[in-house]
């Protein structure tokens, strides 16, 4: 790795917290420089504007999120088991810390929406990842014969999980009731269950 490489990553892990925390219109030039210990100048010396920091301190939170689940994911030898990596990792979410601050997946949905149309476009690519991926996990547990329950819609099961984790992140956020997390991941195992 370069120099200017290294500067560049440790601008972004610097930042990731902040964005993942404060959010996009919240993070200001001034968090960005007093995190890194840099001058402005040396950020737009790495990035052409806030955006493209934005946009990087995403990807790495992301990608921090997506390991810690592949990492478990890889353990599984069977597609059920793949599944019940997300209720089981998710019911201790923050007390894993992959991210400070939370799921960036719903911290950057949020603010993006209707203010960041990169962001926001960023936030439905990752979301459609994940789903392609849960898709596959069912339809190869079907194809395998661990899924049987009659007319299982693979892509409409993949959109239930995640709107189930993603809306219990953001009711155990607003509420600060840690039992409320565990407690829908339990009702999301039993979906994922009720598949066989």
């Amino acid at each position: 790795m370069s120099k200017a490489e290294r500067t560049k990553q440790f601008i972004i892990e610097k930042t990731a917290p902040i964005f993942n925390m404060k959010g996009y219109s919240g993070t200001s030039m001034s968090d960005i420089t007093e995190a890194t210990g840099l001058t402005k100048g040396s950020i737009y010396g790495n990035f052409e504007n806030k955006d493209e920091v934005a946009i990087a301190a995403f990807k790495f939170n992301i990608k921090k999120l997506q390991d810690t689940f592949a990492s478990e994911i890889e353990k599984q030898t069977t597609f059920k088991g793949k599944l019940l990596v997300y209720p089981r990792l998710y019911s201790s979410y923050y007390d894993l810390k992959v991210t400070k601050g939370g799921c960036p997946i719903i911290n950057t949905a949020t603010e993006a929406d209707d203010t960041h149309p990169i962001l926001r476009k960023k936030v439905e690519n990752t979301i459609l990842a994940w789903k392609n991926k849960l898709v596959y996990f069912i339809e190869q547990g079907i194809l395998a014969g661990e899924f049987k329950a009659k007319n299982i819609n693979p892509e409409k099961t993949a959109l239930t999980i995640i709107a189930i984790i993603e809306g219990a992140i953001m009711i155990t956020k607003i509420t600060g009731n840690l039992s409320n997390l565990s407690d829908i991941m339990l009702s999301l195992n039993k979906i994922i269950d009720d598949l066989e």
